[in-house]
């Protein structure tokens, strides 16, 4: 990590500045590592400025040895000092573009190109109402608006932008779908365990809805079927979810694994993939688990209908539809053929639609139709 006052002496090149809220956990974190990792990085000269900086967050090593300079705004709860040292980065760097990979980074981008020749790109990854609430009003209604050009992750988000009234829009939005590492990502022969392993996996958050998963699996063991839930992440829900397994007395069927880094791990010694999120954009994980050979049951939010083929790489339930959703996973539980047949089907189209030399070369054409000359 660079501090400001160093930016001077750099020397650098910077075509590309890339604008991040936070380097933890995350999806659009992860997707940031997953661009930076595929552009031609000696060509582009990307460099990363990160809101809310701290050395030891989730991928701060991966980018570092990518050989990406990573620079932090000052740590102060005052916008404005923020907003103005960013200016000051760009001012200095003179990239050609800034990209905010962060819905709440969205107006600093803008802020920063003004008066620059620098091509300002926006990002909405995930439901635009729900990051607009997220953020504040004022903030909220900046940030879906300015750059006018903005990148989204989701066609749902997009037809929500397009439909809505309201002024605090961006003039064009464009899909870029979340993409996938295929070579860590491998298709995995299913395995054959008794009782049949299940794995969940997202933040602990409330909007991602794991009563709804536990109560599924009360229902199927209610039903007598034979199953291990696991469930990686962690979050201020995990509380509220444990007791809700210890009322259910489900301690021998559910079990929470915290934070996992070894997704594809897990993924291995599982049969199938849950995901019961009442709102989302394009989902990692259940990329990951078409990868991986992975049959998928999910709500059909975001763009998780678009993204899994229903009957044939998986099952889309309605997220108020909670017999359909321990009925589609008890079909899995019960037969294995069905689920590799449709994890073999999910492995074809993530070949083919979720590579990430597709990722950089439509995040490049955006930043073209932006009127960045590459």
């Amino acid at each position: 990590m660079i501090s400001v006052n160093t930016i001077e002496a750099m020397n650098k090149k910077c075509r590309i500045l890339y604008l991040v809220g936070q380097l933890g956990p995350g999806g659009l974190e992860r997707q940031l590592c997953y661009l930076l990792e595929t552009i031609d990085r000696q060509r582009y000269a990307p460099i990363v400025v990160v809101w809310n900086y701290k050395k030891n967050d989730t991928y701060v090593r991966p980018i570092e040895k990518l050989g990406v300079r990573i620079l932090a705004l000052p740590m102060t709860r005052w916008g404005m000092g923020k907003l103005l040292a960013f200016r000051q980065i760009v001012k200095l760097l003179q990239p050609e573009v800034i990209h905010s990979y962060s819905f709440y980074t969205n107006f600093a981008a803008f802020y920063g190109a003004l008066g620059h020749t620098s091509v300002a790109i926006g990002s909405v990854r995930s439901d635009l109402v729900r990051c607009k609430e997220g953020v504040g009003p004022l903030l909220g209604k900046l940030s879906a608006r300015l750059p006018t050009i903005q990148i989204y992750n989701s066609v749902m988000a997009e037809e929500s932008a397009k439909q809505s009234r309201s002024l605090f829009v961006p003039d064009r939005v464009v899909v870029v779908r979340n993409a996938l590492n295929l070579d860590k990502f491998k298709k995995v022969k299913l395995p054959d365990h008794i009782p049949v392993r299940i794995l969940a996996v997202g933040s602990l958050l409330e909007i991602k809805r794991w009563d709804r998963l536990i109560e599924a699996a009360e229902d199927l063991k209610l039903n007598n079927y034979n199953f291990h839930l696991r469930i990686a992440g962690d979050g201020p829900q995990r509380p509220f979810l444990e007791k809700q397994v210890e009322r259910l007395g489900l301690a021998k069927y559910v079990v929470f694994l915290g934070y996992r880094n070894d997704i594809q791990d897990l993924l291995a010694d599982s049969s199938f993939l849950v995901h019961t999120s009442d709102s989302e954009g394009c989902p990692n994980v259940v990329l990951e688990a078409m990868g991986c050979g992975r049959a998928v049951v999910a709500t059909g939010v975001g763009d998780i209908p678009f993204v899994i083929e229903d009957g044939k790489t998986g099952f889309v339930v309605g997220k108020d539809d909670p017999a359909n959703l321990t009925r589609q996973m008890s079909v899995l539980m019960k037969h294995s053929d069905v689920c590799r047949r449709m994890g073999e089907a999910g492995r074809e189209k993530a070949e083919k639609e979720f590579g990430l030399d597709r990722l950089v070369s439509e995040t490049l054409d955006v930043y073209t139709v932006a009127g960045w000359k590459r």
